[in-house]
């Protein structure tokens, strides 16, 4: 079940352990790898089984009859064990290490593929700190799991197995003895686990928190610097790492009692061991030999033993990590193309909203209502409307970054709906006031929506946006550029942004405001080259300023949600007194700042060396 929003709220029905069983698609691919692990693991313990063994047949045999010839051919196949050991530990470690990271590379690939094609809506949902951590160490736990916990479980559990069937068949009273002294173990490890799930999955969860507030504050360590907020920002950070702290004190402490018990309860069998041992021998149930023999078998079963706590808080953060995985995983995406889709040829581009409507689960009212609105191809509107009228909103429908809720938006005649999203996002080129551009070159930047650009074509948008900033880079459009493009002023960004819109040659161009990071002269220039493109797409423009409206053939005014007017600029000042009103105070804040740049302003060319990444491409 999915919410208007395009993420799946059906609930995960499966327990945390029951989550690992999901993990097997992922596991499938190397099985054989994951056997081979199984049988190095298995073969090494078993061959530790047979030391002691043969130490009894050393003692029982050529020590008690002082025969030291007896001694060469044992000694040699103590060696032989010995060596074959050695040998199926190296196939395990290199089994299980190219199992394992395989497994988590493409667990995680399988992640990050399927968060890219999650809505917008499902982002907006949840923190990144929290995706980074599911991405990141919830992984790794379940590499953990798969490539060690899992299997030695397993070899552990065999090797006790085993062990217990050969110490009942050398003297079944104390073999009978150790295997009742170990039910309180498994009485305690069942309570263990309840306990642990919680307090794990609250240790999980924080650590997400945590991450997020450190690419926050990373992210805005200019505002919060601007602002003076180091210590409310650190504050707040502290009260989380407080609280993981003592989450995490928790957790050691329920693994400190466990692995108490489980260091404890050993130590006690074995003296019982050891005193009934000693009796035996001194009644003549047992011969000396015998007796070494029972107790180096069981303290080869000691490790196992111990191991199991580990073992098991290993396997329940496992099970944690797949439940927080598959959360993800689970969320559905329900932005995608419709089943039997193809591909339409579309023509001039032609762009209709008919009675559209949009409105968000938890809102009490609709952002946008009944909207009407055709644009001819070839033709630019400005969308004009007072803040939060829904501006944005209306522009993130035509690309599909939301579905609509009511009425339909169509292209050509065709529901966009009807498109494959790949198509309908090439033929849809979008640029938004906060341009967002990533850490790669200013080349890859530019060719995001279109790599197979031309040289001539990318100088030609450089053109039409004014950047040619860029070639004054260390490295020109091979100059890599800081993450999130932080290293270059907000008009650089919003320039580049709409550098890449151009580039792709769209049908349709939605621009969000593209011009409110620029100074006068540079948004006077980007005008004039705009208008040339403009005539050749169909373009709704987002405007808050007279001299952007200019671009337009005409002009919609967004209110309340819906549109009241559509005209030319000019008739609708002369006759709408809300367009004048809004035109009016943006020409009042346009006003104030005239004769200082608004957010475009250059760094020197050494402030610009040191911002700028000079990496090679």
């Amino acid at each position: 079940m999915a919410n208007d929003l395009g993420v799946s709220t059906t609930p995960a029905a499966t327990p945390r352990l029951g989550s690992l069983k999901r993990l097997w698609p992922y596991i499938r691919p190397y099985r054989g790898l994951v056997l081979l692990t199984l049988f190095g693991a298995l073969g090494a313990t078993l061959v530790q089984i047979a030391i002691p063994l043969i130490t009894q047949d050393v003692i029982d045999g050529p020590i008690a009859d002082r025969d030291k010839s007896g001694l060469i051919p044992l000694g040699l196949l103590a060696l032989a064990f010995g060596v074959a050991e050695a040998l199926l530990f190296f196939l395990r470690r290199w089994a299980m290490t190219k199992s394992s990271l395989a497994m988590e590379r493409d667990l995680r690939d399988h992640i990050y593929g399927h968060l890219l094609g999650l809505p917008v809506a499902f982002h907006d949902r949840w923190s990144s700190g929290q995706l980074l951590s599911r991405a990141t160490s919830d992984v790794s736990s379940i590499r953990r799991f798969v490539g060690f916990s899992a299997i030695f479980l397993v070899v552990n559990i065999v090797s006790c197995i085993v062990i217990m069937v050969l110490l009942i068949g050398i003297y079944w009273p104390l073999g009978i003895f150790i295997a009742v002294s170990a039910i309180p173990l498994v009485v305690t490890g069942m309570r263990f686990e309840r306990r642990y799930n919680l307090v794990s999955r609250q240790v999980q969860d924080q650590q997400g928190e945590i991450a997020t507030d450190v690419e926050e504050s990373v992210l805005g360590i200019r505002i919060i610097k601007a602002l003076g907020r180091r210590g409310l920002v650190f504050g707040r950070f502290d009260s989380r790492a407080v609280q993981l702290q003592r989450l995490e004190l928790g957790k050691v402490k329920l693994l400190a009692f466990i692995w108490a018990i489980f260091e404890l309860q050993p130590q006690l069998v074995l003296a019982g061991v050891l005193v009934g041992g000693a009796f035996a021998v001194a009644g003549g149930a047992m011969t000396i030999g015998t007796l070494v023999s029972f107790i180096a078998l069981f303290t080869v079963m000691v490790w196992p033993i111990l191991s199991i706590g580990w073992l098991l808080a290993s396997t329940l953060e496992a099970g944690t990590a797949a439940d927080r995985i598959f959360e993800l995983l689970d969320a559905q995406p329900t932005i995608v193309d419709t089943p039997g889709v193809r591909e339409r040829r579309i023509g001039a581009g032609r762009l209709r909203l008919e009675a559209v409507g949009f409105g968000y689960p938890d809102a009490a009212t609709p952002v946008l209502h009944d909207v009407d609105l055709e644009i001819a191809p070839g033709e630019t509107i400005a969308l004009v409307g007072a803040t939060g009228s829904g501006k944005t909103t209306l522009t993130a429908l035509i690309p599909r970054l939301y579905d609509v809720t009511a009425g339909r938006i169509t292209i050509d005649g065709v529901d966009i709906r009807d498109l494959p999203v790949s198509q309908l996002r090439s033929q849809v080129a979008t640029a938004f006031e906060d341009a967002t551009l990533f850490s790669m070159s200013a080349r890859e930047n530019l060719t995001l929506g279109r790599p197979d650009a031309t040289d001539d074509e990318v100088a030609e948008a450089i053109e039409v946006a004014q950047a040619s900033f860029v070639h004054d880079l260390p490295w020109g459009l091979d100059t890599r550029l800081g993450e999130q493009g932080m290293s270059l002023s907000g008009g650089q960004r919003q320039r580049l942004a709409l550098a890449r819109a151009v580039l792709g040659r769209p049908t349709v161009l939605v621009l969000d405001d593209p011009l409110s990071a620029l100074d006068v002269h540079t948004e006077s220039l980007v005008e004039e080259a705009l208008s040339r493109v403009l005539v050749r797409t169909t373009a709704l423009v987002v405007a808050h300023r007279p001299s952007t409206v200019l671009l337009a053939d005409r002009v919609a005014l967004l209110e309340g949600g819906t549109i009241t007017h559509i005209g030319r600029h000019s008739d609708l000042l002369a006759t709408v007194p809300a367009y004048r009103s809004i035109l009016s105070a943006e020409s009042d804040g346009d006003g104030a700042s005239q004769g200082r740049p608004r957010g475009d302003r250059e760094p020197s060319s050494g402030g610009r060396q040191m911002q700028v990444e000079g990496v090679r491409r």
